[in-house]
């Protein structure tokens, strides 16, 4: 079995690549199979995956004996419950909901010994609500407690670009990290996503030189930001990934991909794993 890493890059997988109804043994044990060195945690808009933050330690502690039996280890959080839950939303209870639901995402983290929360890029409720300067500013007040909380930690929050104006390039995201002026408030560009949103993604990727401490791969297509097979999509990886050795980027990057029950999903996600990985020594890593 190859390990998909080197001295500089390390290729983890995320927790939705592989079916619903694993356990976490199991799902752990693929992923350190098809060659990968850490999974990242779906903490998503379901009540179900939005339940796990309110786990006992004793429920936590055991999830982690787990990663440290498997010997792949839950690195990173995806909390894109914050779509749903937006802390800048001009509804009060949603923007409550969401800032309470970012604070117990830190406090799981340091339990489980997650390093990176991915916080998604979004201050209102999409297609529901009108960002606006009072919403962007409410994004603001709350990101900045929420990394004053995750500070005390050591856990490091990541905002990643989205697939909405407010959140779709890193310069924008730049705004809060420059204003927030926090060690522990980075990027966690989705390099997908930018080519789905027609972004310049090597002068994005400029953009927040020094400032990225985690990527996501995925392909894409004009517009459609999920469920496009690696290779199959227009995203230029060897480009992209040529601007990030440039830029001394070395650490975790992230398959992002989501589980397809009517093909061999295992294989799929081995040989998507080696086919970015070969990018990624394409591109000089």
């Amino acid at each position: 079995m190859e390990k998909l890493k080197n001295n500089l890059i390390s290729l983890g997988l995320y927790e939705k690549a592989l079916p619903d109804n694993l356990d976490w043994e199991e799902r752990l044990s693929l992923a350190f199979m098809a060659g990968y060195n850490f999974m990242e945690i779906s903490i998503d808009e379901t009540d179900e995956r939005i339940e796990r933050l309110s786990w006992d330690k004793i429920k936590i502690r055991k999830l982690r004996e787990i990663t440290e039996e498997v010997q792949i280890p839950l690195l990173t959080m995806c909390l894109s419950a914050n779509r749903r839950f937006p802390i800048g939303s001009n509804y009060l209870n949603i923007q409550n909901r969401g800032v309470q639901i970012l604070e117990s995402a830190i406090r799981f983290a340091s339990f489980l010994g997650i390093r990176i929360i991915q916080v998604a890029g979004y201050d209102v409720l999409m297609n529901e609500e009108t960002s606006t300067e009072k919403s962007k500013q409410a994004f603001f007040i709350n990101l900045k407690k929420s990394v004053e909380l995750a500070s005390q930690s050591g856990i490091m929050l990541a905002i990643e670009n989205v697939d909405v104006n407010f959140g779709n390039s890193l310069d924008k995201l730049m705004y809060f990290i420059k204003k927030i002026k926090s060690p522990w408030l980075q990027l966690y560009p989705d390099i997908g996503n930018l080519t789905a949103m027609k972004q310049d993604v090597l002068k994005q990727l400029n953009s927040g030189k020094n400032r990225i401490v985690a990527v996501h791969a995925k392909d894409t297509l004009d517009g459609v930001v999920r469920r496009v097979p690696f290779g199959k999509g227009i995203v230029d990886f060897v480009s992209a990934f040529k601007v990030l050795k440039n830029n001394n980027f070395s650490g975790p990057v992230l398959l992002e991909m989501w589980f397809d029950d009517k093909k061999d999903n295992f294989e799929i996600v081995k040989n998507s794993g080696k086919w970015v990985f070969d990018k990624i020594k394409q591109a000089g890593y």
